[in-house]
């Protein structure tokens, strides 16, 4: 298995290359040659199946300059936390992502890919500078993936004033290798400053780089696993299953994964993507084209995305195709108000409580379930609702109860370096500092 650039100008490389670059050398993400399914048998669910077992089997099918053994040791060194599928009304499952140690559904993603880097390093040597751009919950789930992690340095870049409390300190509170800058900008200005840093030979000579946003294909590889994960544990409770699956999504990495599992052979019978008012996407599958926009600040705010970078890999997943991308994915847009009553709504029938982008996709799952009969809805459920306790405790009118990793890191003092959205500026704090 090889990646190729979605320009075709770069060469194909195998797993180990595209994890080390991030971006393609022509400035396009990287893409499977092919999208390897897994053999029928694997699809009869069997009680004793663990979530490392199926996340193996997955990223082997593409992963082939890795044995086997080697990505189930790291399988299971990242991954050390349940992912349960909970039935919260009749028809209506979460999968439950967020049981990671920034309790969001980034830890899968981002815990594989340091523990691969690290594997890599320690047989290779050298040191490797992680830049990321973040909306909220990644840049928590890099800096605690990445923390301590020997030759391994993280930038974390995240739009000032645009995420939770929260998601701030989990990223600025730990020092050491982990760097948080402080853009005065949106997401997108600072996406846009790790995409121009990937490309510039002057930081590429000086520094060896990569990302951890899902441009990394190593981050998004092991979201798959979790919509084949979720196939498998429905299959135990119907036999007939077939589920909708609704995505939260913004810059479309977890859209993009459950697309892939379709093809590794998950038996869904449609995807959703549950945008909040930053609908690029829902905007593109009406009229065809993408036409990226200033991001809108919402509850949601990791989702605040106006320029998603993975739409490409959609687009390209289905072969440029636009009505056959048409017939297997819809698009529903949530406002505000929509989020903050299903937050409500579903607290009051059934007391569980939902975080905003989870919030987003379950709106989304009920417009759309009125048209499908009895057909089960699946929707990630990508954080806890205490990282998100104002938007939560206001529309529920209930304290939400802060689990013990975020309440230690609110007293704990930010560290942080504040920076304008201006790339030579920031070229050059990138390559003074040398950790």
């Amino acid at each position: 298995m090889k990646f190729r650039s979605i320009s075709g100008v770069s060469p194909a490389v195998p797993f180990r290359e595209a994890l080390f670059r991030g971006l393609a050398p022509d400035g396009t993400l990287y893409v499977p040659e092919t999208i390897p399914p897994l053999p029928p048998r694997f699809f009869e669910a069997h009680p004793s199946t663990s979530f490392p077992e199926v996340a193996t089997a997955v990223i082997a099918g593409f992963a082939g300059d890795i044995p086997e053994t080697e990505i189930s040791r790291i399988v299971r060194a990242a991954i050390s936390f349940p992912v349960p599928l909970i039935q919260i009304e009749e028809g209506l499952y979460v999968l439950e992502l967020f049981h990671g140690p920034t309790l969001a559904f980034k830890d899968i993603g981002v815990r594989f890919m340091a523990q691969t880097l690290s594997a890599f390093l320690a047989k290779e040597g050298g040191h490797l500078t992680i830049l990321t751009a973040t909306s909220g919950d990644t840049g928590g789930a890099v800096a605690h993936g990445f923390h301590g992690v020997p030759n391994i340095s993280a930038y974390l870049l995240y739009p000032a004033g645009r995420v939770s409390r929260i998601q701030e300190q989990q990223m600025t509170t730990l020092g050491g290798n982990i760097h948080a800058m402080e853009v005065d900008g949106t997401f997108d200005d600072c996406q846009k400053l790790i995409k121009e840093t990937l490309l510039d030979p002057d930081v590429v000579l000086a520094r060896r780089l990569t990302t951890a946003n899902s441009i990394n294909i190593g981050r998004l590889l092991p979201q798959v696993a979790y919509y084949i994960w979720a196939d498998l544990q429905l299959r135990m409770l119907f036999d007939r299953h077939n589920p909708v699956i609704v995505v939260p999504s913004g810059n479309l990495g977890n859209l993009t994964a459950a697309l892939y599992a379709k093809n590794m052979g998950i038996a869904a019978e449609g995807f959703v993507a549950a945008t909040n008012e930053n609908k690029v996407l829902v905007d593109y599958l009406s009229t065809g084209s993408v036409v990226p926009t200033a991001p809108v600040h919402t509850y949601s705010s990791a989702m605040d995305v106006g320029n998603p970078n993975n739409i490409s890999r959609i687009q390209n997943l289905f072969g440029n195709n636009f009505e056959f991308l048409r017939s297997v994915l819809s698009a529903v847009s949530i406002s505000d108000e929509e989020t903050s009553d299903e937050i409500q709504r579903t607290f009051e029938r059934s007391g569980y409580l939902l975080d905003p982008h989870t919030a987003v996709g379950i709106r989304a799952a009920r417009i759309e379930k009125g048209k499908r009969g009895n057909t089960p809805f699946i929707v990630p459920a990508t954080a806890h609702p205490a990282k998100f306790p104002e938007i939560v405790e206001q529309a529920t009118g209930s304290p939400v109860t802060m689990p013990k990793e975020l309440r230690a890191i609110l007293t704990k003092p930010k560290q942080s370096m504040q920076i304008g959205a201006d790339y030579q500026a920031w070229k050059g704090i990138i390559l003074r500092n040398r950790a």
